[in-house]
């Protein structure tokens, strides 16, 4: 009972983890001992973000860059892991975008683009990743995959954007097929769906152009908490998820927002 929430020692690969929630859970995982490998597709923000979080949280921080929207970048990536690492303890699958029209100029590659990354990405790169999650589980300390949806594929969302919302409802039913058939494998898969964080996604959908330097308690006070979600928040519940009292939660989607996706 005292280690229920240990995952020192394993080994963690966070797409999009050079921001945003994606960066918060790889902080989490180094002061906590994992060795963590994080992707995203601007490899300068990549690298510089790794070295970063090296230096704040101790810990073995190595940047990846790769584009996860096609089959062919989500098996380089498998690659380069696999030329690092025996094995792949855990998998968190975050990296994914937005698209931002009116409905009558919705565009076919502002949709395609979103659906491309926020689901196919997630399938393709967990299935070329399978021999070193394979690997790694075992009966007593399976292997773990984190999908990270959102509250908007839960409930409608309040901005235009028409793909995303439907893209993170497929990705969380996907979490459910991924879990029906990888658990006998001991490999653990669920899904985190968060709500306002102080990212730079939400920051362009509130009139932030991105700056994560805003007064977040505007976005805030509406919700239940009466606040936008911290890094230990999201931190903390992805550290549930991949540790030893986490090894009995299988299938699910779990929110991760102060109560928002509920209380409207």
């Amino acid at each position: 009972m005292n280690n229920l929430f240990d995952i020192s020692g394993k080994v963690a690969l966070v797409t999009g983890g050079s921001r945003g929630i994606g960066e918060m859970i790889a902080g989490g995982f180094l002061a906590n001992g994992v060795k963590v490998y994080i992707s995203s597709r601007k490899a300068e923000v990549c690298n510089t973000t790794a070295t970063r979080l090296a230096q704040q949280f101790g810990g073995e921080c190595i940047a990846l860059p790769a584009n996860l929207a096609d089959v062919a970048g989500c098996q380089k990536l498998a690659d380069e892991i696999a030329a690092r690492e025996p094995q792949l303890d855990i998998l968190i699958n975050n990296a994914g975008v937005s698209w931002g029209a009116p409905i009558d100029e919705f565009p076919e590659s502002g949709w395609d683009k979103v659906m491309d990354t926020n689901v196919k990405g997630v399938f393709f790169l967990t299935q070329k990743l399978l021999p070193l999650l394979r690997q790694s589980g075992t009966a007593e300390d399976p292997a773990r995959v984190v999908n990270v949806g959102s509250i908007d594929g839960i409930k409608n969302p309040v901005f235009e954007t028409f793909s995303y919302g439907p893209s993170k409802a497929a990705l969380h039913h996907l979490t459910r097929g991924l879990a029906l058939h990888l658990t006998g494998q001991q490999i653990i898969v669920n899904a985190i769906a968060p709500g306002p964080f102080p990212t730079w996604m939400l920051s362009t959908g509130v009139g932030g152009g991105g700056d994560t330097d805003i007064d977040w308690s505007l976005v805030g006070k509406n919700n239940p908490r009466g606040r936008v979600g911290t890094a230990e928040d999201i931190a903390g519940l992805a550290i549930f998820l991949c540790s030893r009292a986490g090894a009995y939660t299988v299938g699910e989607v779990i929110a991760c927002d102060g109560g928002a996706a509920y209380a409207t």
